[in-house]
């Protein structure tokens, strides 16, 4: 079934059936001040950490699903009857309750009408901001003065902890205060301390407080729930809590005459009393709400305009040009920080993950990706390895590690994972190629532990001298606590054949730098190394048609052909080609091997057979039933790395069939089968052995996003910068003639057309570049002007 279709042109997605199958969410806010909101308007907010800093209560996994949220209540005094400007939580039978729901960049427009009345609810933060807006227009669409009871709703936590206000009850029911303020409740937590970082604030502007609520068990009334509370049943009595549950509502009666339209704006934040009095006072002004507006377009919108592309796809067009663009972004803000599955229990941003995330915005910000490539620098531990969790509040030079108990205990991590530093290389070189950045490798940055500045070339050195003191029986490298696969434990002697592939990949981009740096005693060892691995890789870990996944510590191989479980892995197919380490005839080779085995029309399944009885103590997928997650689910993560290396096969047939089936946008038209939001990637779905196969879980959150997003700029398109220039190389279904896209790269426009009437998978033939043919196919920076006109053909 079908709940909503993508618009283009307003970079909207637009929910037009409200029953969806699951809450289909947006977000919205910055690393300060962040909220996420469904299509019915249920979700929460939060200051910096959802884990330390929630403002409002969400009820996560409940048979009442997706409650509370931000809800406006609409009454009608002379009949009585009541609704919701969303259609839940009061859910009127959609026969006569018409919904509209438009997602756009960092902004929710939430639209009924129902009974003669219409209204459009706009929710955001303005930019730069630690609020959030919601701007409510009420409209009499009928023949005759109406007068309505409208009411502003939201819960408040008790605790901004989410641990404290859910679980310590004989605690936080007895800490808040609510207080009446002429147009705002304000909320006091331990009030006797007098903190001003303890209070938090619900307004109304355009329009006067007829009653008046601070507690949500006098709203919501004895046996009631949010779909026929007592504060909107009865009218709001002017109470207040003492202890309890605290709640923000504000009631405004007013008069509607035909046609008339009025405007009400509601504000919510944690701030002190006189700040607060002082924003709501600030949106009397007319026309503030729609300046803000526009400004959230201009910056969002500016960031999507630097990679736009006019394929034969829509859905392709689509997700390229905004959605996995902007949910590139929302990982790269918020991590794995703050989901509704997420519920804010990781307060830090996780090493691995952080790293991959900012990949999906190097083309679109590398000034963003830079800063936080600086960031995860000073995250590195001065033994080469990355923190595994890096704390919101990180202190470079300062902080303890995982070899200290302090630190195991504070964040729950004991050791240090084979992959993390590792993926720095890869993100890096993104980043040097799209900004052309070379001298960033001489940037001085801290080390985590040590108030030690090293450059970013030396970070890079520690990061490979880590791999080198952890190997493992074959002199491969450990697998130590994971290795990007957390359910996959092989301690300090067995190895990995996946982060074997990445350190490959990483002596291969250490020695372009060595040599760019003319350090070549350095170079002299890398090229060593590269031919000591090689030897490992072709002499330890072949199986006729597949590399094996690794060895167990007391040296059993893992994926080997015939196991009865776990015979065959994806990442190490997959990253032997992204490598350059499996040959093309190997690659090519074992990728058919992955599509035999592993292929599922929704996607590719991270192993197979599932573990089920053969497991190996290290092998804690087992957990999970099969067919899901790590244990032979699609683990949706290692889509964009499968896309990738068929892309790099020249293989373009198969990278797009690979992207369609990773794609959240392909089911748009069955999204009952896939439940998640139709525009945005999920951790995993369920793979062959379910009897739910296609489903997905776990949304936005995810390096999905990232990883799809690099398969297919990289990939698909074949936009490959270098520090001077670019090659544009596509590797595409064969039915795309003609297409084009637009790429901005270091203050420069590339108009670029693809021109493939044979219908060629891959190859590029000829490169025109504003009317003079290019011999090769590279387009060195000193051909092109501001404006370019590039004909690619193929």
């Amino acid at each position: 079934m079908q709940y909503g279709q993508f618009d283009l042109q307003n970079r909207e997605y637009v929910i037009t059936n409200p029953a969806t199958p699951s809450a289909w969410a947006n977000y919205l806010g910055s690393p300060e001040y962040g909220a996420i909101i469904s299509n019915n308007a249920g979700g929460y907010s939060f200051v910096k950490s959802g884990a330390n800093g929630r403002i409002l209560r969400y009820r996560f996994n409940s048979v009442t699903s997706d409650q509370p949220g931000r809800y406006i209540y609409l009454r009608d005094a002379e009949s009585g009857d009541f609704w919701s400007g969303s259609w839940m939580p009061v859910g009127k039978p959609l026969d006569t309750y018409a919904s509209e729901c438009r997602h756009g960049t960092a902004y929710t427009v939430i639209g009924s009408e129902y009974s003669g009345i219409k209204t459009e609810t706009l929710y955001y933060v303005p930019l730069d901001a630690t609020h959030e807006v919601w701007r409510l227009r009420v409209t009499n669409t009928g023949d005759k003065a109406r007068k309505l009871a409208v009411t502003g709703y939201c819960e408040f936590t008790n605790d901004s902890n989410y641990e404290q206000d859910q679980v310590n009850l004989q605690y936080t029911l007895f800490i808040t205060h609510t207080y009446f303020k002429n147009n705002f409740i304000l909320q006091k937590i331990n009030e006797n301390f007098n903190d001003p970082r303890k209070e938090r604030f619900f307004g109304v502007a355009g329009a006067e407080v007829s009653a008046y609520c601070g507690d949500r068990d006098k709203f919501v009334g004895s046996y009631r729930g949010y779909h026929n509370p007592a504060g909107i049943t009865d009218g709001l009595k002017n109470e207040l809590n003492y202890n309890g549950n605290s709640c923000g509502a504000l009631q405004s009666d007013i008069t509607l005459a035909p046609g008339e339209t009025k405007e009400i704006i509601y504000i919510l934040g944690a701030k002190p009393e006189a700040e607060a009095a002082e924003l709501v006072a600030a949106y009397k002004q007319p026309g503030r709400a729609d300046a803000e507006l526009a400004e959230l377009k201009r910056f969002w919108h500016s960031k999507l305009n630097n990679l736009q592309v006019n394929t034969p796809d829509e859905k392709f067009n689509n997700m390229v040009n905004v959605w996995n663009a902007y949910q590139c972004f929302i990982t790269f803000i918020w991590s794995r920080a703050a989901s509704f599955q997420y519920c804010g229990l990781r307060n830090g941003f996780g090493y691995r993950d952080t790293v991959q995330d900012i990949q999906g915005i190097i083309h679109l910000a590398p000034d963003l990706a830079r800063k936080q490539i600086e960031f995860m620098l000073s995250a590195q531990v001065s033994n080469g390895a990355g923190l595994p969790l890096v704390k919101y509040n990180h202190t470079p030079g300062k902080e303890d590690t995982p070899d200290d108990v302090s630190y195991v205990k504070e964040t729950g991590h004991p050791s240090y994972r084979a992959d993390d530093a590792l993926w720095l290389f890869p993100t890096i070189k993104k980043y040097i190629d799209e900004s052309g950045e070379i001298s960033f490798l001489d940037e001085e940055i801290l080390f985590a532990d040590k108030e030690e500045k090293a450059s970013v070339y030396e970070h890079l050195k520690r990061a490979i001298q880590f791999s080198l003191d952890n190997l493992g029986s074959h002199g491969m490298p450990a697998g130590l606590h994971a290795d990007w696969n957390d359910c996959l434990r092989l301690g300090k002697l067995g190895e990995s054949t996946f982060v074997l592939f990445q350190f490959f990949y990483a002596l291969r981009i250490l020695k372009d730098y060595a040599a760019l740096k003319n350090d070549t005693d350095y170079a002299a060892f890398l090229d060593k190394a590269i031919a000591d691995v090689d030897g490992k890789i072709n002499g330890f870990c072949w199986d006729g048609d597949r590399w094996i996944r690794g060895f167990r510590e007391d040296g059993v191989v893992i994926g080997k052909r015939g196991d009865p479980e776990a015979s065959m892995w994806l990442n190490p197919q997959s990253w032997g080609v992204i490598s350059g380490a499996s040959s093309p005839e190997r690659g090519a080779a074992t990728m058919d091997t992955v599509y035999k085995e592993l292929n599922t029309p929704y996607g590719v399944m991270l192993m197979y057979p599932a573990y089920q009885k053969h497991a190996f103590p290290g092998a804690l997928a087992v957990c999970f039933n099969k067919g899901i997650k790590e244990n032979a689910g699609i683990f949706s993560h290692s889509q964009g790395w499968a896309i990738l290396a068929e892309a790099l096969l020249g293989r373009g047939g198969r990278a797009y069939e690979y992207w369609r089936e990773a794609s959240p946008a392909t089911y748009n038209e069955d999204a009952d089968r896939r439940v998640l939001e139709p525009y945005a990637h999920g951790q995993t779905v369920e793979g062959r052995d379910s009897p739910f196969a296609g489903r997905a879980h776990v949304h936005w959150l995810t390096g999905t996003a990232s990883t799809v997003m690099v398969g297919t700029v990289e990939g698909i398109l074949g936009l490959r910068p270098a520090p001077d220039g670019i090659t544009v190389n596509p590797s595409v279904p064969g039915e795309w003639k003609d297409w084009s896209m637009t790429k901005k790269l270091r203050g420069k426009t590339l108009n670029i057309k693809i021109s493939n009437p044979a219908g060629r998978e891959s190859g590029v033939k000829a490169v025109t570049v504003n009317g003079q043919k290019l011999d090769g196919i590279f387009i060195p920076d000193t051909a092109l002007k501001d404006e370019n006109d590039v004909v690619i053909e193929m």
